[in-house]
């Protein structure tokens, strides 16, 4: 996926002009469409939906430079189409990436989310069936992001970060983020076991 083009403030300014003439409006609508946009490839399994959306609103941007009249039709409609080709897009260019391998203990002991120590069956289990929810790819990302120690696990790291088209950063904050979304299920999970 080709993201070498970046918008300037007259770019945005056009884009919210094409989504509603009311400034306020615009603005909650670009909110919204970005949201639905997110929502819609999470659900397909897409561990880069929010950047996808983003490319989604460049490519927009991009191409009402050269419209002066605007896109005609409907703005969503035409939002999703792109969208959809972005996705086909990044289907080719990560499909091709190794299945999952089946989780073992010994990659989800590194993984660290009740107090140090706590480590007993039961949380394996509510892990493993927490991580079996995520979508493939997020999945993928967040037990490759904790196999290996010390200067392995940093090494590990950047061929990760390589390989899923990342900065180092922005692998950090996927990574952050996965596991902010594990939390709930977790506590969930835990709480449940616990009652019995």
């Amino acid at each position: 996926m080709k993201k070498d083009w970046h918008p300037e403030k007259e770019d945005f300014d056009r884009l919210l002009k094409w989504l509603d003439p009311d400034p306020e409006k615009a603005a909650q609508m670009y909110e919204k469409m970005r949201h639905n946009l997110i929502k819609l490839l999470s659900k397909r399994g897409c561990h880069l939906s929010e950047d996808l959306a983003d490319e989604a609103f460049n490519r927009v941007m991009r191409r009402l430079r050269n419209a002066p009249d605007g896109i005609p039709g409907s703005q969503a409609a035409y939002l999703t189409t792109v969208t959809k080709n972005l996705y086909l897009e990044y289907i080719a260019e990560y499909g091709s990436m190794d299945p999952l391998p089946d989780p073992d203990h010994s990659t989800l002991s590194s993984v660290k989310f009740g107090s140090p120590g706590d480590s007993d069956d039961r949380e394996f289990d509510c892990l493993e069936e927490c991580l079996a929810k995520l979508p493939p790819e997020s999945r993928k990302l967040i037990l490759d992001y904790y196999c290996g120690n010390k200067r392995a696990k940093i090494d590990n790291r950047k061929k990760i970060a390589g390989q899923w088209g990342l900065s180092f950063n922005a692998l950090r904050i996927r990574a952050h983020r996965i596991r902010d979304s594990l939390r709930p299920c977790m506590d969930d999970c835990l709480k449940r076991t616990s009652d019995r």
